[in-house]
């Protein structure tokens, strides 16, 4: 295959559909047939990144190996096709503007008067062709975000009809709609979508493949109209039904031929239909699995999105240990000494989850106390590394005022504090340690025997380090620094051996977990959940 081919993921109707999966599916597809593929997202938010939203607007931020702040979707992509994702596969608004005015300030357009198209369109064309023409994939599919119709998807969908003018057979546009189902009238309702792929006729785009949201089968006759109404062929009509789990829905799309369609549109021999064998394996291993292991996540955003890796994460490791595992979201801002035993008594194992700030950490504390005391296995992230760190500080080094100088910066006792060359930088995203980061583990640990190796790479998303001013009494009253970064010397995992399995690390495991290699640390803690 000598020219990368380009394929655009459009969303109508409704926001939230799954653009992410459509992509995610079609690029496992397109991977199995031996293809080499990336999956992108184009944000059209004017933020430069994700970094500074709040996990209530807009899920969790993914961190990329390179220390990118990312939409939640590359998380899906890089679990599905098991690739890595970096900052070229993840550009917003604000990064396309922010790159044509630094130009337009150099002096660079000479003086021309800068406007949406040419100079918006052509960066954002710019970066789409990015990643093909660097690392030379097979197919690049690029995910739109948004709705069609939204005033900010205006310029990416301008540019997407260009690059389907200029690159003919080597581009083609999957339109992702809702099809409702009208209770009152016992019946799915065909109207939105025709508006929607309406609207993107009015802006030149014509849409080859239209795949429809439904909690409802769509009988033949209803694809019928749709193609019909909408200029698309009756076979490139797909539906995508709810299905109990995310990773079915490659397998649904390819029983409806979604990957040969494809290739039939971009002029590709369509050959035999992959097996998809350790994909199926995994999933019958998930279906198989009747036995509950029951996991607490102790943390303060009540919303999925915002803790989507780790979900995913605890989910896998249940299907390779055989378990479903059900995940209980315990809000730490209710966790009090009078309640947390009746919060916490059914859990077979519980997670402390990341997190910013000081909302909510006092009851992190409640739990790591009672999960510390019980001998519940116990696993922390991020800040809930640090706050298993304090807690110990604070009820067995006995430093009753022990914390983080995130959450106080007159503590007397700063067991977690930011590094002094970091504390003139101003800039949020300034102080941050982002992205892949080396680690050397202790052989006698479990850790260790959880990676079966010395030397690691996890990602980092965080501003305050261990004191290592302290490590020396945390290790004689009992905590074990098992982890530890060779450069720099900071502590990037905490364990106390005495226990069943209590362990505190200072990276993001959950970014790195995939459906066919699910993450060690999260396979160790749950088999300890479950021998619990």
């Amino acid at each position: 295959m000598a020219e990368t081919k380009y394929i655009f993921v459009t969303g109508g109707v409704a926001s939230s559909l799954g653009k992410g999966i459509i992509s995610s599916s079609i690029g496992k597809l397109l991977q199995a047939r031996g293809y080499s593929v990336t999956i992108q997202k184009f944000d059209p938010y004017i933020n430069i990144d994700p970094g500074t939203l709040n996990p209530y607007e807009h899920g969790e931020c993914y961190v990329t190996v390179d220390g990118h702040e990312a939409d939640l979707d590359l998380g899906h992509y890089e679990r599905f096709l098991g690739i890595q994702t970096t900052k070229a596969n993840n550009i917003t608004t604000g990064r396309i503007y922010k790159s044509v005015i630094d130009k337009e300030r150099r002096g660079d357009y000479l003086g021309k008067t800068i406007q949406v198209i040419p100079h918006i369109t052509d960066e954002i064309k710019r970066n789409v062709k990015l990643l093909g023409n660097k690392y030379k994939f097979d197919f690049v599919i690029t995910e739109i975000g948004g709705t069609v119709g939204d005033i900010e998807s205006l310029p990416y969908l301008e540019s997407i009809r260009q690059l389907k003018w200029e690159m003919g057979k080597n581009a083609l546009c999957v339109h992702l709609t809702y099809v409702p189902y009208l209770a009152a009238a016992g019946e799915l309702k065909t109207k939105p979508t025709q508006h929607s792929v309406k609207e993107l006729q009015s802006l030149g785009i014509q849409p080859d493949i239209l795949v429809l949201r439904t909690e409802h089968e769509l009988g033949t006759g209803l694809r019928k109209k749709v193609a019909l109404f909408c200029n698309v062929d009756e076979k490139a009509v797909i539906q995508s039904l709810d299905m109990p789990t995310i990773y079915e829905v490659p397998l649904r799309m390819q029983e409806q031929g979604l990957d040969s369609i494809i290739l039939q549109k971009m002029g590709l021999p369509v050959g035999e239909t992959p097996s998809l064998g350790p994909w199926r394996a995994f999933l019958d291993r998930r279906h198989k699995a009747t036995e509950m292991v029951h996991i607490g996540l102790v943390g303060k955003y009540d919303l999925q999105d915002a803790y989507k890796s780790i979900l995913e994460a605890v989910s896998q490791a249940g299907t390779y240990n055989d378990r479903k595992a059900k995940i209980h979201f315990i809000n730490s801002e209710k966790l009090t000494d009078a309640n947390v035993e009746e919060e916490l008594k059914d859990m077979d194992g519980i997670i402390i989850g990341p997190g910013f700030g000081p909302r909510g950490v006092e009851g992190k504390f409640v739990a790591i106390k009672y999960c510390r005391t019980h001998d519940v296995p116990t696993f922390g992230i991020c800040l809930g590394m640090q706050c298993i760190t304090i807690e110990f500080a604070r009820n067995v080094l006995g430093f009753e005022d022990a914390n983080s100088y995130e959450m106080n910066e007159k503590t007397s006792h700063n067991v977690i504090d930011i590094m002094e060359e970091q504390k003139a930088i101003t800039n949020m995203g300034g102080t941050m340690r982002l992205g892949a980061y080396e680690c050397v583990i202790d052989k006698d640990s479990k850790a260790y025997e959880a990676y079966q190796s010395e030397h690691i790479q996890e990602r980092h998303r965080h501003r305050y380090e261990f004191n290592n001013e302290y490590k020396e009494q945390f290790e004689a009253a009992g905590m074990k620094c098992t982890g530890v970064n060779p450069e720099s010397g900071l502590v990037e995992i905490v364990e106390i051996p005495t226990l069943k399995w209590f362990v505190g690390v200072q990276f993001h495991p959950e970014y790195s977990s995939t459906v066919l290699k699910p993450h060690p640390l999260f396979l160790s803690f749950i088999k300890a959940a479950i021998d619990k």
